[in-house]
Formats: structure tokens, sequence, C-alpha cells
């Protein structure tokens, strides 16, 4: 615990409450709770992201510039995306030009989903002078391995009769070449890092269609269609690439957002788990040193947080560098002892002050900035 001999420094890093509240939020109304139980009290903020969605909104917090530009959306219409830029160093997210935020209440395209518009936000990114791209992936609304991506960044893949694949995932079972050559050749002259919180090889069981297909509207037909169809597009690859293409396609975060790895990795991307990239992008180190007590959180500790989400990154630099750590959250789905294996000490669920989960989500707001309080109480 805190304690007078040091004054209290506390520093928020926490990621999003999933369909209530941004990261910066999140940040913003656990500083009015703990300033309305503690006046004075020194408190930094670091809104934090694993690389999905939000990851843009953390980097712009932490001081980079946003940059926006028009790029094809999932379903082929045009939408305004972001990436943030700091000197030479760009993040870039995925899921800002093809992600399911973007598409309309209820509507899912799991075959015909496109990476397109991702690969034109590389390349804004690589126009404004980028050299250093983290992108993150992660709440993808697609499943073409990238597909779309590449063939923004010049890449030529042709059905049978010569004509360019369609858009998505299940177009990939009538490709017959592919030719990289033509890709933006700024990518071998740039430092290009995949920034990811899912390790999943491309196809099979454990891959990208399997595992998050159903999560974009896929049925199990649609599964098998996609799964066939990424195995395809890998094996016309290896023809072109040779056998990297094969290797790449079963490597740790080659299923990141729908195979969109995969398609990083073929471009030379180097792959980190997301936070601990976003960590350092976001000079979290330094926050870390000057703070007493660290307050971390997301919409629901589960154990999914503690397979390489924001929370999980969080408590254990906090932990590695003897900091005290609680979490905030909407949910709670983990043990004492599970929290406190991660680097925990308590987490601070908000259905303690709302059981009803419909009402927590609306109100998670006040809720939050009421739990923060206790916290302070209890800490500070």
């Amino acid at each position: 615990m805190t304690n007078g001999a040091v004054p209290a420094r506390v520093l928020i890093a926490a990621d999003k409450f999933k369909g209530s509240l941004t990261a910066v939020e999140v940040a913003e109304r656990v500083t009015a709770g703990l300033r309305g139980a503690v006046p004075g009290i020194e408190i930094e903020t670091l809104p934090v992201a694993d690389g999905g969605d939000g990851t843009v909104a953390a980097a712009v917090a932490a001081g980079f510039e946003r940059r926006e530009v028009r790029v094809t959306g999932p379903l082929g219409d045009q939408v305004t995306a972001a990436f943030a830029l700091r000197g030479g160093t760009a993040v870039v997210e995925m899921a800002e030009a093809s992600g399911l935020q973007l598409l309309p209440p209820g509507v899912f395209a799991p075959l015909t989903a496109t990476t397109y518009g991702s690969g034109e936000l590389l390349r804004a990114a690589l126009d404004a002078g980028a050299r250093s791209i983290v992108f993150g992936v992660g709440g993808s609304a697609t499943t073409d391995g990238g597909a779309g991506m590449l063939a923004a960044l010049g890449a030529v893949l042709l059905d049978a009769r010569g004509v360019p694949v369609g858009p998505g995932g299940a177009a990939l079972a009538s490709l017959a070449s592919a030719d990289l050559s033509g890709v933006d050749p700024r990518f071998a002259d740039v430092e290009f890092v995949l920034a990811s919180d899912v390790d999943n090889p491309l196809t099979g069981p454990e891959g990208a269609p399997a595992v998050y297909g159903p999560q974009k509207g896929a049925s199990p037909e649609d599964v098998a269609t996609l799964d066939a169809a990424l195995t395809h597009f890998v094996a016309v690859l290896e023809k072109t690439v040779g056998v990297r293409a094969a290797e790449y396609a079963l490597l740790p975060g080659a299923g990141g957002a729908g195979g969109i790895g995969y398609a990083a990795l073929l471009l030379g991307a180097a792959f980190r788990p997301g936070i601990e990239l976003m960590l350092e992008v976001l000079g979290f180190a330094p926050a870390l040193e000057r703070a007493t007590l660290v307050i971390t959180g997301e919409g629901s500790l589960d154990e999914q947080t503690l397979h390489g989400k924001a929370p999980a990154g969080v408590a254990a630099a906090a932990r590695a560098a003897g900091k005290e750590v609680v979490a905030v959250c909407g949910r709670l789905l983990l043990t004492p002892e599970a929290l406190r294996a991660a680097g925990i000490g308590r987490a601070y669920p908000l259905t303690e002050l709302e059981p009803d989960p419909e009402r927590s989500i609306r109100n998670a707001g006040p809720l939050l900035e009421r739990m923060a309080a206790r916290i302070a109480t209890d800490l500070l």
C-alpha cells in the first residue's frame, strides 16, 4: 500500500471499456473520482491499447499527431481512417480502415470484407515520411489473409482468366497467380513491426477462420470456405515467393485480424506482442518510474486478459518495477489468485455498484468515478 513516507502519485494506464468508454474516457473518469476523494493528488494518465481498436487514440493521447485519410472500408465504400505520427514513427491501426466498428449494426460480411483500406492506410503513413511503422492488428471485420492490403500496396492477384480476384477471403479460392514484385519498395527501408495480442497461425483448428470467424458472422460452412481459401492462397504464394510463404502461415501472429498478420509478415514485419510494443511506443517506463500506484483495467477482466491483453502487460511491467497495481473493470471473471498471479493486487468491478449488466454499461462513466473514489479511500 502507499504510505505517508512517499507522496502518492497515481499512474492510470487502462484500456477501453468496450462498448461504453474509450481508454481516454476511462482515464478521465478515474481521475475525477480520485480527485473528488483526494483533492490535489498527483495523477498521470497514459491510456493504453494492445494493438487492436483504440491503438491510434492511445498514441494520440500520448502526444502523437493524428492524421486522417480517406480509404476503402471493409465493404468497399469510402471511410475516414486515422493513423498517428510522431517524428519518424507511425502507429497504424488496421481496425481504423477494416474494423468491425465500420460495419452497420447487425451487418457482417465474413466472406467478402476486404483489408484493401489497411494497405491504403500503410501507404499514407509511408507518404507522411514514416521510417518506422507499428502496425496494430485486431478488431477486424475481415478474414482475407491480408490479400486486400497486399493488392492496395501493389501486389497483383489474378484468377485463371487473368482478372483480379474479388474482395474478401472466399474469393481467394479462385486465385491462380500472385505477383508481389510490384509491392511498394519503401517497405524494404522501414522498420515494420506487427503488434498483435493473438499468436494464432493463419489456418487450421487454431487459425483465423476457425477461432475468430464466428465473431465476424461466419457460419460453420463459411469457416470451412475461408479456411480452404486461405490454404489455397498460401499454396499459390508458395509458387511465387517460395517456401517462406508456407512457413509464415504457421508463425505466431499470422492469424491476427483475419490473417492480415500473415500479409504483414510477408512484407517483412517482425511480430511482437501488442501490449509490450505499445507500452514502449507510448513511453510507459518513465511514467511507471514516477508512480507509486498503478491503476489499469478494461471492460472485462477474464481469461483472455491473461493472454496478452493490455492490463496483463501493464501489471507485468509494474510488478517487475516493484509497483503496486489495482484494476478497474466492468465485470470480473478472474479469481483473486489469478489476479495476484498476473501482478494485480485487487480488482474493482463496476458490477459491485450496479449488478445489472445493461445498466452498468450504460452508466459506466459515473460508476467508474464512484469506484475510483473507493480506490482512493482504500489505498490513498
